[in-house]
């Protein structure tokens, strides 16, 4: 009969946390999320008027949604407007090739999940193709070339201008600020400049801040909620067993006093 109680109070805990987990995950903004997920998709497989209508119906329903809850400041409306106007703009553009427009429609994806995320953003994953063209631009840099230096700065700015809005969102603005600041350097320096001592120094202190900036978001990868989880649910196990072991062990007491007494 314990037993079953133990059992019992284990599926009600788990019970009660994912139907916590279903009703976070079923809130307007994580269905409008999807919404732009789904987008994104259509995007990348050429669908782009299915692509436009699931923007627009986005915009509508956000609308609604930011009323009613009152959840986004000022920037982070303002942010979010201008990635998808830039996202439809992209979709309807005649001149943009298909990877630009991809990149637009990311950039919109990143920043409503930088939104909607409560731990690890998308944004995160650009990791790699990000830091590995700014390691391009050192590259380039120290050989000299200005065409190719040219060349990798362009690449690394078009992969960091598709993270820097949800930089915004996610990150204190004085930070984005500070980051913007040493990317604009590189941008307006020939790469005959960035071989000097100073320009190799600025180099070096972008790279590291874009490493932080990344090794951020790695430090809290699980979600809270699933540490609660943990907690909660080996907190009431170990409660259940140690009461269970002092049933036990005052069942077998009371068993012993009455023989001693025979005794």
């Amino acid at each position: 009969m314990l037993f079953i109680r133990i059992l019992l109070t284990i599926m009600i805990t788990f019970g009660f946390v994912d139907a916590v987990l279903a009703a976070e995950e079923s809130s307007p903004m994580q269905k409008l999320d999807s919404t732009v997920e789904e987008a994104l998709q259509m995007t990348k497989s050429y669908h782009y008027t299915e692509a436009k209508q699931l923007l627009n119906d986005f915009s509508e329903k956000f609308t609604k949604s930011a009323i009613l809850h009152q959840t986004f400041t000022m920037d982070d409306i303002r942010i979010l407007t201008v990635a998808h106007h830039q996202a439809l703009r992209a979709l309807n553009s005649t001149s943009m090739n298909h990877e630009q427009r991809v990149d637009a429609v990311t950039t919109f994806r990143l920043v409503v999940d930088a939104l909607t995320s409560r731990y690890q953003p998308l944004w995160s994953e650009m990791k790699e193709p990000v830091l590995t063209a700014f390691q391009h631009v050192k590259e380039a840099a120290k050989i000299g070339n200005k065409e190719v230096y040219r060349q990798t700065v362009n690449h690394f700015l078009e992969k960091y201008s598709i993270i820097e809005p949800s930089l915004r969102v996610d990150i204190p603005v004085e930070e984005v600020q500070k980051l913007d600041a040493k990317i604009q350097y590189i941008d307006q320096y020939s790469a005959d400049n960035l071989k000097k001592k100073e320009a190799v120094s600025q180099l070096n202190d972008l790279q590291s801040d874009l490493q932080k900036l990344f090794d951020r978001t790695e430090e809290d990868e699980a979600d809270p909620s699933l540490w609660w989880v943990i907690i909660s649910t080996g907190s009431i196990i170990i409660g259940t067993l140690s009461y269970v072991g002092w049933r036990k062990y005052k069942g077998e007491k009371e068993e012993k006093e009455p023989r001693k007494q025979k005794d």
